[in-house]
């Protein structure tokens, strides 16, 4: 686990485990999600608004800031099914709060604009400390669904960024088990 310094930089953190999400956990988030009835899914997004306001404020946010209607249905899916993979692999995590996400923004936006320059993902990986996660966002944004649709250049990129950013959040939030 890397955590920010003050001069903004990034040193190991040797006394803190954090909790990794596993492939297995996201895919059983997957059949969770994918298979609830309206109602289910609707009381399931109602359960994590009450469990992360803040969080769900920040990337719901997103949408109006990229003026960008079509994102606004994905932030709400990958908001549960990133929620719920923390929940499937058992990683509870405290609420975030605006001064988490004021903390981030600064050196998140540093790695992500260094990450499109370089795209190493390792640097990407490194700062949310969730790879597998952040492996399956850039292969949910770069890939067409199974009808072979796919989203815009311009919302993938914009459904990454909060994505990646909604993980780093709540992965520093882990609460030790």
């Amino acid at each position: 686990m890397y955590y920010l310094k003050e001069n903004s930089t990034f040193v190991k953190n040797k006394n803190r485990v954090m909790g990794q999400v596993s492939i297995n956990s996201i895919e059983k988030a997957i059949g969770h999600v994918d298979n609830l009835e309206d109602d289910a899914l609707e009381s399931l997004s109602e359960r994590y608004a009450l469990a992360q306001p803040e969080l769900l404020d920040y990337v719901m946010s997103a949408a109006s800031e990229y003026e960008n209607e079509e994102l606004e249905g994905l932030l709400i899916y990958y908001f549960c099914l990133i929620m719920s993979s923390f929940e499937m692999e058992g990683l509870n995590v405290r609420p975030i709060t605006e001064t988490d996400i004021d903390e981030m923004q600064d050196p998140y936006f540093e790695m992500l604009d260094s990450y499109f320059e370089t795209e190493d993902e390792e640097e990407l990986e490194s700062f949310c400390d969730q790879p597998d996660l952040a492996q399956f966002m850039a292969m949910e944004v770069s890939t067409d669904d199974e009808d072979g649709s796919s989203l815009s250049e311009e919302t993938s990129s914009q459904l990454f960024i909060v994505t990646i950013g909604m993980i780093s959040l709540l992965n520093r939030a882990q609460l030790n088990a």
